[in-house]
């Protein structure tokens, strides 16, 4: 049962990735539009914001990273709600396939297009002089987040995907995340912040997960920011699972 499912995933992730590679308009926005914001804010607004950071690049890459993948998986929830209007749902359910590969064939769709993304916004940071002494385990353990933070806002984009109105519904619950990381530690320190925004900022997810792959890239001493991370991380991806695999059932009952 379990080679039948990973089988029948396995096909239906090259569907998706298909899918994705004759998009343009998907590889524009998951990826050109982050590097679009990152050339914006290191040359024109890098030299009038002070962080401590000799480069404002590197103090900027970890939130831009963030805000690279709350873009792309705006793309899982339409991609599902594009399935579940065109009946594609119901023809692959009526196949002798796990039903279950037909979701998990979304979520690694945007699993490997994110991960494509963020390797393409590296890339342009360091011609930009992103620079890291980060060891191996160090690059290892931000890969880590990133894949954690992806899979989580990739199973909250699924509930969206299976239980939207209309294609704008299924799409517009990435546009709060992709401006969380402007009220964190992303952009600048939360301590030039007023009082409650401040509070505010600090004490939301993006602000340790960002704080965290900083002191990685730069090996600083992470503090309780990497368990911080892990714990909403790990969090919001049980919840989110726990959700769009409901949704995903009373869909297919």
């Amino acid at each position: 049962m379990r080679k039948h499912f990973l089988g029948d995933t396995a096909v239906l992730l090259g569907r998706s990735m298909t899918h994705v590679t004759r998009s343009v308009d998907t590889i524009i926005t998951t990826a050109i539009m982050p590097v679009a914001m990152m050339l914006l804010f290191v040359y024109v607004f890098g030299g009038a914001i002070s962080t401590g950071s000799p480069s404002y690049v590197t103090y900027l890459l970890p939130g831009i990273l963030l805000i690279t993948v709350a873009s792309g998986i705006s793309y899982t929830a339409f991609r599902l709600f594009t399935d579940m209007k065109s009946g594609v749902f119901e023809r692959f359910h009526s196949m002798p396939i796990a039903r279950s590969s037909v979701l998990w064939a979304h979520v690694l769709t945007s699993l490997v297009a994110n991960l494509i993304s963020l390797v393409v916004v590296v890339g342009v940071a360091l011609i930009m002089g992103f620079r890291s002494s980060a060891g191996i385990l160090a690059w290892l353990a931000v890969a880590g987040i990133m894949i954690l933070f992806t899979l989580a806002l990739t199973w909250l984009a699924v509930i969206p995907g299976l239980t939207a109105k209309s294609v704008e519904g299924a799409g517009v619950f990435a546009y709060p995340l992709m401006f969380l990381p402007f009220l964190s530690s992303a952009f600048v320190p939360t301590g030039t912040m007023p009082g409650p925004l401040r509070a505010f900022a600090e004490n939301q997810p993006v602000t340790s997960i960002v704080n965290a792959i900083r002191a990685l890239f730069t090996e600083s001493p992470l503090g309780n920011d990497i368990w911080i991370a892990l714990g909403w991380c790990v969090g919001i991806l049980i919840v989110t699972y726990a959700f769009a695999t409901a949704a995903y059932r009373r869909k297919i009952a």
